[in-house]
């Protein structure tokens, strides 16, 4: 069975002999796959009413677990955005209802950002519908073929993170 990269990789091969595509074989499918990860992402998001970076924001609230707090440093270093998007988030998420600001009692000028009930809700459910879709994307592989194929991806990704 071919994809379309294969026939890429073959016409790249008639007409540059001389390159090694193995790269190309490789990487031109992690980014078509990122194409339909993205599609099923903002399907499984639209579902509940709720952005893929409210989604991030949200679900690193609900990851860090009771009382689903941060302060809005490690929101920063969560997420990976500047301090401005982060605030300019918080407030559209709290206008929603989503999150709320409350004072750090650890730092009289902090603040701490915590998810509400709706937000949990919110979030809880679009982590339920994102998941039915990834599963959906590896429904061709059996379980040893998704563990051997993260365990490949791991290794790719530690080199850009570390």
């Amino acid at each position: 069975m071919q994809d379309e990269v294969d026939r890429l990789v073959e016409a790249w091969g008639r007409e540059r002999p001389d390159l090694d595509l193995a790269p190309l074989a490789v990487l031109s499918r992690v980014g078509r796959l990122s194409h339909h990860l993205d599609a099923a992402r903002r399907a499984a998001f639209a579902e509940h009413a709720v952005e893929p970076w409210e989604f991030d924001v949200l679900a690193a609230l609900r990851r860090a677990g009771p009382p689903y707090e941060l302060s809005p440093g490690r929101l920063l270093r969560e997420t990976l955005v500047t301090s401005g998007t982060m605030t300019n988030r918080v407030d559209r998420l709290a206008s929603r209802g989503l999150v709320q600001r409350l004072p750090d009692p650890a730092d009289r000028r902090g603040v701490l950002v915590r998810l509400t009930d709706e937000g949990r809700a919110t979030v809880d459910g679009a982590l339920g519908a994102l998941l039915d879709r990834e599963h959906e994307l590896l429904g061709g592989l059996d379980a040893e073929g998704r563990e051997s194929l993260a365990v490949l991806l791991r290794d790719l990704l530690v080199r850009f993170e570390t």
